[in-house]
């Protein structure tokens, strides 16, 4: 009796842990693009959704997750990376929510413009990293916030109609910041919550477009040695990073790229994009409740510069927090479990330790 008891109780949890297993399911978003080189053109955008098998079939009501990356990693790789229990989208699905994340025009297994295939179009400096000299056959910056922002009104339109929801919670990480903080300016009445990780935020921003394309390089790539360099500069406490899940992100990385992966060395692309719009007055005139997050090693976005956003911004509903032992790839590091704690809490209940305006510290001695 008592093997059968434990043979049952085993099966039970087993059941259970199952039932638990998030679920990935991929969405292909029409939109009218306003990137100047395609513009009026109608390009696929890459939505990915994780959730509880019951919550795809279902829904899960008005637990809705947008997540927008930044300047360089795709969403997919940014936020759902499948190494162990580093996928911020998982943790959040696991918790009954429904996540969902984006890739900007450009990124990953979204729509890339054909000016992004051609070397000539990088910066003289990265054309170094193939042995390439020549002249640029597209004139300037690729993408804007313009154009992001375009994209991720087609995004929330296509989820907003899928779940039948009028609101969702947006989830941003460096240009995430600009891209969905300043999304959410623009359209307040359709974000409920609003969490954003070292948001690229600066004072000096314009209000309208310069001339679009500004000039410059169309687009950036990433080696695996930029990669590395950039994040150990970042990293000086002891076990910060898993050279195994930082393996696994690079392994992410270029699978997200089937062009530039081919390059020898392999690369990940991304296109430059202008910003402008997300200004001190419209950061002051936000209300949607923001909980913001800093790395305290983070040497891109620094936790100046995420304090200066934390005090300009006009919600009554916010909070700052400084994250130890983390840098700009917060989400990817030893600390995670705070930061991906602290954002459940702020989706369930609008404050992280209890607090809804707040200036913390988590993950220090």
């Amino acid at each position: 009796m008592k093997s059968w008891t434990l043979g049952l109780l085993a099966v039970l949890a087993a059941g259970t842990a199952q039932a638990q297993e998030t679920r990935m399911r991929e969405h292909s978003v029409t939109v009218t693009s306003t990137v100047p080189a395609i513009a009026g053109q109608q390009v696929k955008l890459y939505l990915r959704e994780r959730a509880l098998p019951r919550v795809l079939r279902r829904g899960a009501g008005d637990k809705v997750v947008l997540f927008v990356h930044g300047a360089g990693t795709p969403a997919e790789v940014s936020f759902d990376v499948p190494y162990q229990d580093y996928s911020w989208m998982a943790y959040l699905a696991k918790a009954g929510y429904d996540v969902f994340s984006v890739d900007m025009t450009g990124y990953g297994r979204s729509y890339r413009p054909p000016q992004m295939n051609d070397k000539c179009n990088l910066s003289p400096e990265q054309q170094q990293l193939f042995a390439v000299a020549c002249a640029q056959t597209y004139p300037g910056a690729l993408t804007n916030m313009g154009s992001d922002w375009n994209d991720i009104s087609a995004a929330v339109d296509y989820i907003k109609k899928l779940r039948k929801v009028d609101k969702v919670n947006l989830v941003g990480w460096s240009q995430g910041g600009p891209r969905a903080g300043g999304w959410a300016a623009l359209n307040p009445t359709q974000v409920n919550k609003l969490i954003l990780l070292a948001p690229a935020y600066g004072r000096a921003v314009k209000a309208e477009p310069p001339p679009l394309p500004v000039p410059g390089p169309a687009f950036n790539v990433q080696s695996h040695e930029i990669f590395t360099n950039n994040w150990t500069r970042q990293a000086p406490c002891e076990k910060q990073v898993d050279p195994a899940a930082a393996a696994s992100v690079w392994s992410e990385m270029l699978k997200s790229d089937p062009v530039g992966s081919r390059w020898s060395p392999a690369v990940r692309r991304a296109p430059i994009a202008t910003t402008f719009g997300w200004t001190t007055e419209r950061v002051k005139a936000m209300t949607t409740p923001t909980l913001m997050v800093a790395g305290t090693h983070d040497v891109q976005v620094t936790p100046g510069r995420v304090r200066e956003f934390y005090d300009d911004l006009g919600s009554p509903q916010k909070v700052y927090v400084e994250l130890g032992c983390a840098s700009h790839n917060a989400m990817w590091e030893k600390n995670r479990h705070l930061l991906f704690k602290a954002s459940l809490e702020w989706l369930e209940k609008g404050t992280v330790e209890g607090q809804t305006n707040a200036m913390l510290r988590l993950g220090f001695p």
